[in-house]
């Protein structure tokens, strides 16, 4: 079986078309010059012009003979241009293309997988800097994905295993001697264990769907989901000692109430677990909800990391003793509901200790607030 033929195309590059450009444009603009000069040689008288003094020389050049030469000098100047043309075109295009290289340069080492490089394109400031800047924060954003996507993969197999593996090594002892084993105490163990890991599965899967699916916005009275969530959460909160107190100003938001729910849920009990004594929750009628809590000082430059997905350890060492753990999904949840809301969410250390949460949602328009609370209330 003969192989098909491969027919050749030049490969026209932008450099080698701005070059053609550049030349056909001068040579353009020179023949231009030379037709308008040969028109205006028209005008000339068309019979030998003689001196004024007959003992000069004989007669000069006839019009016919002028609009020769200037025909024959056009085209030995035209020629001159198109090589002028083509060497200064391509100098010029090349050194007006070599951000471009840079750029494209900098593609081929990202479509390799390496994202810790920068172009970092200096000079005036034109379409070439908009896009190296422009991919510049692409990369930065890249690698800022890839990376919470690996110790997400990393923390989320660590804490899927470990639940198992506490099972598999109660079961082993079991097995191993089932003659001294409490068989209610056993079955309860594996029911707290299992229990966990189904916990930590749905927490994931309502991770997924959220960054998956376009929430329904519809008016929902902020004040009474918080109020609602403030006393689910109280057993918690008296169980360790935490006072939680609340200033909440009437608040009507574009919102999905049952994840506002799950928002004011997670604020509070991430505020009680990490932090110590107590719990200051606060609303504006702007639909700005603030939860701050007292403890240990953090780190500003690690709170980026707390709405990443299984960062329960980074925290762990904030956990006042005897308060549950969690599963390091309550504030990746919370920033997952927020972006999904169209809102903000702002994490701050307080220099005396402990950390501020402030959610900042889209609220009604004035001129609806009343309508809402009215159909809220009916």
């Amino acid at each position: 079986m003969s192989e098909p033929l491969v027919t050749w195309r030049p490969r026209l590059t932008v450099r080698l078309r701005l070059t053609l450009s550049y030349a056909a444009l001068l040579v353009i603009a020179g023949a231009v010059i030379a037709v308008v000069i040969y028109a205006v040689m028209r005008f000339v008288p068309n019979y030998p012009l003689t001196a004024a003094n007959p003992r000069d020389e004989g007669p000069v050049a006839t019009r016919g003979e002028i609009l020769g030469t200037i025909v024959e000098l056009s085209a030995y100047a035209l020629a001159l241009l198109a090589v002028v043309g083509m060497a200064a075109g391509w100098i010029i295009a090349g050194r007006m293309l070599r951000p471009l290289q840079e750029i494209t340069a900098a593609a081929r080492l990202a479509a390799s997988g390496s994202l810790d490089h920068r172009i970092g394109l200096g000079g005036v400031k034109d379409e070439f800097t908009d896009l190296s800047d422009t991919f510049d924060d692409m990369l930065e954003r890249l690698q800022r994905s890839f990376d919470q996507y690996r110790r997400f993969a990393a923390n989320a197999s660590h804490e899927l295993r470990t639940p198992h593996a506490v099972m598999k090594t109660m079961l082993e002892v079991a097995i191993a001697d089932p003659d001294h084993q409490d068989v209610r105490e056993l079955a309860r163990r594996l029911h707290e264990t299992n229990q966990r890991g189904i916990d930590i599965v749905e927490a994931l899967l309502s991770l997924a769907a959220l960054n998956n699916r376009t929430v329904e916005l519809t008016p929902v009275d902020l004040a009474a989901v918080v109020r609602w969530a403030a006393k689910d959460v109280q057993p918690e909160a008296d169980e360790t000692g935490v006072t939680v107190s609340a200033a909440l100003a009437d608040s009507v938001v574009q919102g999905n109430e049952v994840l506002l729910r799950q928002l004011a849920t997670n604020l509070l009990q991430n505020a009680i677990r990490h932090g110590s004594g107590s719990v200051t929750v606060a609303l504006t009628p702007r639909g700005v909800l603030t939860v701050s809590n007292p403890g240990p000082i953090l780190d500003p430059a690690k709170l980026s990391t707390f709405t990443e997905p299984f960062t329960r350890s980074a925290r762990l060492a904030n956990r006042q003793p005897g308060r549950a753990a969690g599963h390091g999904l309550g504030l990746a949840l919370v920033s997952a509901i927020v972006e999904a809301h169209h809102g903000t969410l702002d994490l701050t250390a307080n220099p005396a200790g402990g950390l501020i949460v402030t959610v900042t949602l889209p609220p009604e328009s004035d001129g609806e607030v009343t309508s809402a609370r009215e159909r809220i209330a009916g």
